[in-house]
């Protein structure tokens, strides 16, 4: 069941399933930055108020604001 990456709490382990339809602009950034389905990541930090999100995908960490982590759908990764 597909959950949001907001929802995650650091050391979480997910997996992209898909990108929703949403601000092309963040679409494409995040498909530059390999988060394509299928990719799987850790949440590494959270910043106090929620925004932005660190995650660490193939040993390289990635901040990501609200608006671009919400076109994720993802799920948990064992």
């Amino acid at each position: 069941m597909p959950i949001a990456l907001g929802a995650m709490k650091v050391g979480d382990k997910g997996k992209i399933i898909r990108l929703e339809h949403g601000e092309k602009v963040y679409r494409q950034r995040l498909i530059a930055m390999g988060l394509i389905p299928g990719t799987e990541f850790c949440v590494s930090r959270i910043a106090p108020m929620g925004d932005p999100i660190e995650i660490v995908v193939r040993g390289v960490a990635l901040s990501l604001r609200k608006g671009e982590a919400k076109i994720l759908n993802v799920v948990w990764a064992g």
